[in-house]
């Protein structure tokens, strides 16, 4: 797997499996590409409501059904 070594959230781990690049999901959800990395790589973060919802839009746009709980702490 590619990204054996970096540390990765649950989030990051489901972008792995599935092969999305970040890049891709930050310019769907009209984010910045740091919030998503930061999505990815640090298992303590929890993203806004706000951020999550055009995370979770873009991603549904892409044929992904997810929900924020899958991923984070709420």
């Amino acid at each position: 797997m590619f990204w054996l070594g970096k540390p990765r959230s649950k989030f990051g781990r489901w972008v792995d499996k599935v092969g999305l690049t970040q890049e891709e999901i930050a310019r769907k959800a009209k984010v910045g590409r740091t919030t998503i990395s930061n999505m990815c790589k640090d298992q303590n973060y929890n993203p806004r409501i706000s951020t999550w919802v055009k995370v979770e839009r873009a991603l549904k746009s892409l044929g992904y059904y997810v929900k924020r709980e899958d991923f984070f702490d709420i």
